[in-house]
């Protein structure tokens, strides 16, 4: 079983979809299918076109007015759904599979921002584009078609075909999303929530921890302290076993703040490089790891990030789930892009929807640009791809020096 999340955009539609039969004298269902749009093409153009000169010339000439404005943004909202209209008659009539073009983003915007996205909106602007010129042509498409019905019936599906052809054209060239850039910008407006919704909820788990571990246990230490100074004159002995009491619990919420800094960034990762943090998190897992990275430098640090807890994720669910007993770590660079494969000799049946945070694995490589794959038959072993977009890494003035000053250690 394999399990896919790729951060690519939808075409605008599978190769041959959209490719009519050729025409032939029998009308069959498909000649009736272009003949039924080429007779409501008046209908429609005639809405179409009355829609957007009272509407938009309405709000373009009330722009000197306070409702000018919203009224024009109100107007070109409607074109977009004259636009969907015309999207899935073609699709129905004409089998021409032309793909939705992304939403307006309104996530945390006020009135102004989402004002001045409407009056911009380039979908809205090319379907009012495309009801203006269709009108004249969808005058004559009509005309064509009924007076073809009793003087130029034989050759009527190839009329047809031709005319529909250059419906066909304008469909694609005014009312598809406009190409590769419109289908990012939906994508990023996506990834932008699933970043957003990842910091809060890692943002979240600290201040759990930190409430639950080592602030509860400085309380406790301050708590100690303060009988240990009540009982120094009067108990000296009772006083010296609470500072050694004291002293262990020091100890202990040290180790408690490395474990929470080690979880948001760790230090080896800071300072020697993803071979070396690799290497660090093997150590800690359950199941032997060889760990083999071979990086000609190293990538930007928000990667280089994303990498090491993409790794570290994926060896804790072999350490508590696979049930192996050897594993392996592959990181190298491809061109442009940063490969991590991780495989283990375990029971296998991994999957997005085990509940063993794949599917948040996923969404973190998709934010990015990322690809995820998961290969997990039944019996093992499992392969685990991630791909990132390298990124060069950008040097700071103090990157000469990355070295850190040792902590001290409680004595």
């Amino acid at each position: 079983m394999t399990a896919r999340t790729l951060t690519t955009a939808p075409g605008g539609g599978a190769a041959g979809t959209d490719r009519p039969p050729p025409p032939r004298f029998a009308f069959d269902a498909f000649t009736w299918k272009e003949i039924a749009h080429l007779l409501l093409n008046l209908p429609a153009s005639l809405v179409g076109f009355v829609y957007v000169v009272t509407v938009l010339s309405t709000g373009a000439f009330l722009t000197v007015t306070l409702i000018g404005l919203p009224l024009l943004a109100l107007g070109l909202l409607g074109a977009r759904q004259l636009g969907k209209a015309e999207r899935a008659r073609a699709r129905r009539l004409l089998g021409l599979r032309i793909e939705e073009p992304s939403p307006l983003p309104h996530r945390g915007q006020d009135f102004l921002a989402r004002l001045w996205a409407q009056l911009k909106d380039t979908v809205a602007w090319r379907t009012a584009l495309y009801e203006l010129i269709r009108f004249p042509w969808g005058v004559l498409t009509f005309s064509l078609t009924l007076v073809s019905f009793f003087v130029l019936w034989p050759v009527l599906p190839f009329l047809a075909r031709a005319m529909t052809n250059v419906d066909r054209l304008l469909v694609r060239g005014l009312l598809s999303p406009s190409d590769e850039l419109e289908r990012r910008i939906a994508e990023l407006e996506s990834d932008r929530g699933v970043v957003v919704d990842t910091a809060a909820a890692d943002l979240r788990r600290i201040e759990r921890d930190l409430h639950d571990g080592a602030q509860a246990r400085l309380v406790n230490l301050a708590m100690g302290l303060g009988l240990a100074k009540e009982k120094l004159l009067e108990d000296p002995d009772s006083a010296a076993r609470m500072v050694d009491e004291a002293h262990g619990e020091v100890k202990l919420a040290l180790q408690e703040l490395r474990d929470l800094a080690r979880g948001i960034h760790p230090a080896v990762l800071t300072d020697r490089g993803l071979d070396a943090a690799l290497s660090s998190v093997a150590s800690r897992c359950t199941v032997p790891v060889q760990v083999t990275a071979s990086l000609p430098a190293r990538p930007a640090a928000a990667i280089e990030g994303i990498a090491y807890f993409t790794v570290s994720e994926l060896l804790q669910n072999i350490s508590k789930h696979s049930g192996a007993s050897a594993a392996t770590v592959d990181v190298w660079r491809a061109r442009d892009r940063l490969l991590i494969q991780v495989t283990d000799n375990g029971r296998g049946g991994a999957s997005l929807d085990a509940g063993t945070g794949m599917a948040g694995l996923a969404e973190r490589l998709g934010a990015v640009d990322g690809l995820f794959v998961i290969d997990s038959p039944p019996g093992g072993p499992t392969t685990v791809t991630a791909e990132l977009p390298w990124r060069d890494r950008v040097e700071g003035p103090d990157s000469r020096h990355t070295g850190r000053r040792p902590e001290p250690q409680p004595g």
